[in-house]
């Protein structure tokens, strides 16, 4: 999942960029209202961590744009104000959820979970598709209730596509999803599909020549 991160505080958002990447996201992060919004026209990310606080352009201000705008994008508002009215004015501007600092990082990626579910229509904590379930939480597969073992990178590559079936997903936004900053190998993804395919069936997920791979919805 790639993660826009709006936060001025350096400390505070090299913690939280550092602490969601170790969990698998990818996080990109500015530290201005202004370059949030840029951002998000350039980098198309799934979820927005937003402060409140911050210069040039507040989070609401922001966040009043992005819904004037009609983006759809689940929206975490980051403040360190806990009044009824805060929360009301957060909410009215077009969040979608709310966090007092100081938190936890295990609730700020419960958090993350929760609305991204939300947004794409899942409320559960698993995937089913066709005969595979993905227990996202436990990190674990099934394929006919059998387990099957899949390598991190393979589990976070399966997830991706398994939430958008019928969507064809380029190889760079899947390569920019599963290694972040990181260069990966020039046939690492090429490698990770394989594998999938011998885990989970050959036709589970069909290449797009030229442009990205796709798993096909059910008839």
């Amino acid at each position: 999942m790639q993660l826009l991160l709006v936060e001025d505080d350096n400390l505070l958002g090299q913690g939280i960029q550092l602490g969601l990447r170790d969990k698998g996201y990818q996080v990109d992060w500015v530290t201005d209202g202004e370059a949030a919004l840029a951002a998000h026209a350039d980098l198309s990310p799934d979820l927005i961590i937003l402060d409140i606080n911050l210069p040039k352009l507040d989070g609401l201000s922001v966040l009043r744009r992005l819904r004037q705008a009609q983006h759809p994008i689940p929206v975490l508002l980051l403040t360190a104000r806990d009044s009824v009215e805060d929360r009301i004015a957060g909410l009215d501007s077009g969040a979608d959820d709310y966090l007092v600092k100081p938190f936890s990082l295990a609730e700020l990626e419960a958090r993350i979970r929760a609305l991204y579910r939300r947004s794409i229509g899942r409320q559960d904590e698993s995937i089913e598709f066709r005969n595979i379930r993905l227990d996202l939480r436990a990190r674990e597969a099934f394929i006919d209730q059998l387990p099957v073992s899949l390598s991190k990178r393979e589990f976070d590559l399966l997830t991706l596509l398994l939430e958008r079936p019928g969507e064809v997903l380029t190889r760079r936004r899947l390569e920019e999803q599963l290694y972040g900053e990181d260069d990966p190998e020039s046939n690492a993804l090429e490698v990770h599909i394989h594998n999938l395919r011998k885990k989970c069936g050959h036709d589970l997920i069909r290449t797009i020549r030229g442009v990205g791979y796709r798993v096909e919805k059910p008839a």
